[in-house]
């Protein structure tokens, strides 16, 4: 499963990707966090309406036993951000969902935290699934520090000094995120209540802006622990508390996420690729300030490859990435003093750079180059992703006929008609929540076999319906056809749609043994999300960095403006 390369096909002019509708796991993985990822996008509304965050209350003792309240003014409302900070425990505390003891646990809430809020927080977030927020409650999280560098980062500014950077750029974070939850959970308020005119009304903005709160939060305790620990103490150096994200790790419940939300992910696809093709189609010469940018941006980009030091075991190394955009930026280079990448004059060089370039170069390194084009034209990107807005619901056409629905089928599903559903491996794993952890699990059929399937199985599922559709008088409605056969409603409702979309279905059977979950947790992490320097684990798991090199509150507040991703580690 692939997108196909960016191709002009023979019109001599820069398009689509030909095939782009097909989502293909294993090369959706290669996408990197752009301008419409969503933590960059974010950062970048923050930045353009300076919102003001500041602490209110930082009641923390030296035990790290307390609570502090930050206040958040967008422009048009105020948001509050209650954290309750414990001692950090190697035996009680967890990352999983059903534990007991976290070093943080926070809420997200509308309007000016009260103390009626921040009591109603302490008794009820330790309940997890048994407790529940207020009604302007929007987010419920949970964090924990990296034991390591957060101890060495203390000591270190007790001691009136500043941590190691090489230390630092190991893991990059002082917490990591255990839990974001919302819309709904534990009674929070809904997101699709909050309308687009809402501050945090766009997709994932709520959890985006807690996740940007857990970051702050860390590097305050680390702060305020120092001060009670020593007088000598020294605050973080304004660079390392940029370089320093929130840790991130995410798991096999992304993958049930791409199913529901298909919306949303074909709304992303489809405007990335159509800004990364206005960005090739760019007529840009000798001297050209877009170009000039871009290459500073592939430099920036090569700098922040050669050092990551993170370790990849199914993904391309960065080193090598590293190499790979070395020969993109000596193609800008030569674009920018000479205007033809040769002796031949092109009518869009970028897009004759890009077609050169997925010749020798690995995806990742391809994708990032991508990514970059998309900051030559960063306020209609801007536009594109405020544009994004994905009900989750489906509706059934019951006057339809079932020819025209099968029609459909043939026509946008025949890779889900093609797999071989009668195959041993076709069924081998099965997708389930465990009974004792409340998490997504997929795992050897035979090895549980009175789990209950939770994947979306479209390629059966179609197989099905399509068996039941040819035993039917094709004129019939699709009304009268579920009256008879209503295990098809959902299918249906679903094809029905999302008929003409390019983007919203990964192409393959998520229950045979060939599927590798992590492509799409992948997807949803670095392309979506906006997370960095992902890292898998057992082809399920991913570890990264979420706002690594993201402005601080200060820097907000007062209009930061410089590139702020891909960050360089910090000199000493």
């Amino acid at each position: 499963m692939t997108i196909a390369p960016h191709d002009p096909r023979h019109t001599g002019q820069p398009g689509l990707r030909p095939g782009a509708q097909v989502m293909r796991p294993e090369s959706l993985a290669a996408i990197q966090p752009s301008r419409l990822s969503g933590a960059r996008a974010f950062m970048n509304k923050m930045l353009r309406e300076r919102w003001d965050i500041s602490i209110e209350r930082f009641d923390v003792n030296v035990e790290s036993e307390g609570v502090c309240v930050y206040s958040i003014k967008a422009p048009t409302m105020e948001f509050s951000f209650i954290g309750f900070s414990r001692p950090p425990s190697r035996t009680a505390r967890t990352g999983r969902i059903i534990g007991q003891a976290w070093d943080m646990m926070g809420a997200l809430i509308e309007g000016r935290a009260t103390e009626a809020d921040i009591q109603s927080a302490r008794e009820e977030l330790p309940k997890l699934y048994t407790g529940r927020a207020t009604p302007h409650t929007l987010i419920w999280c949970r964090s924990n520090r990296s034991m390591r560098v957060f101890d060495q980062t203390l000591d270190a500014l007790a001691e009136g000094r500043q941590p190691s950077v090489d230390d630092l750029s190991k893991v990059c974070y002082l917490m990591r995120n255990t839990g974001l939850d919302g819309n709904g959970t534990f009674g929070t308020r809904s997101f699709p209540s909050l309308g687009r005119a809402h501050p945090l009304g766009g997709v994932l903005q709520a959890q985006l802006l807690t996740a940007y709160m857990m970051r702050e939060y860390s590097c305050d305790l680390v702060e305020h622990l120092a001060r009670l620990k020593s007088d000598k103490a020294v605050p973080l150096d304004p660079a390392i508390r940029r370089y320093l994200g929130v840790g991130n790790g995410s798991a096999l419940g992304l993958i049930f996420f791409i199913h529901r939300h298909p919306r949303l992910v074909d709304q992303w696809l489809g405007a990335r690729e159509a800004i990364i093709a206005k960005a090739r189609a760019l007529e840009v010469g000798a001297g050209d300030a877009r170009v000039r940018h871009l290459l500073e941006l592939v430099r920036i980009a090569i700098t922040f490859r050669k050092q990551d030091r993170m370790v990849y075991e199914a993904f391309t190394s960065s080193d090598e990435v590293a190499v790979d955009l070395e020969q993109a930026a000596a193609a800008l280079s030569e674009l920018c003093e000479n205007g033809t990448l040769d002796e031949q004059t092109h009518a869009y060089p970028l897009d004759v750079l890009v077609r050169r370039f997925e010749q020798t170069a690995k995806p990742e390194s391809v994708e990032t180059l991508l990514s970059l084009l998309i900051e030559m034209l960063p306020d209609e990107a801007d536009e594109m992703f405020a544009e994004i807005d994905a009900p989750d619901e489906f509706t059934v056409s019951p006057a339809e006929s079932i020819e025209s629905l099968a029609a459909t089928v043939r026509e946008e599903y025949d890779w889900a008609l093609a797999a071989d559903m009668t195959s041993p491996d076709a069924y081998k794993y099965v997708w389930y929540k465990s009974e004792t952890a409340e998490e997504p699990r997929r795992g050897d059929r035979e090895e549980v076999p009175e789990a209950l399937d939770l994947g979306l199985d479209i390629c059966g599922g179609v197989q099905a319906l399509m068996a039941d559709i040819a035993a039917e008088t094709l004129t019939t409605t699709v009304a009268r056809f579920l009256l008879k056969h209503p295990q098809h409603r959902y299918l249906v409702a679903r094809i029905q749609s999302l008929r003409g979309r390019a983007y919203h279905t990964p192409r393959a059977n998520i229950n045979a043994e060939a599927f590798i979950p992590i492509d799409l947790v992948r997807l949803m992490n670095c392309g979506i999300h906006g997370i960095d320097k992902t890292r898998d684990f057992l082809n399920r798991n991913l570890r990264g960095v979420l706002y690594h090199g993201a402005p601080t509150r200060d820097d907000i507040r007062s209009g930061y403006s410089g590139t702020w991703f891909y960050p360089a580690e910090p000199v000493q």
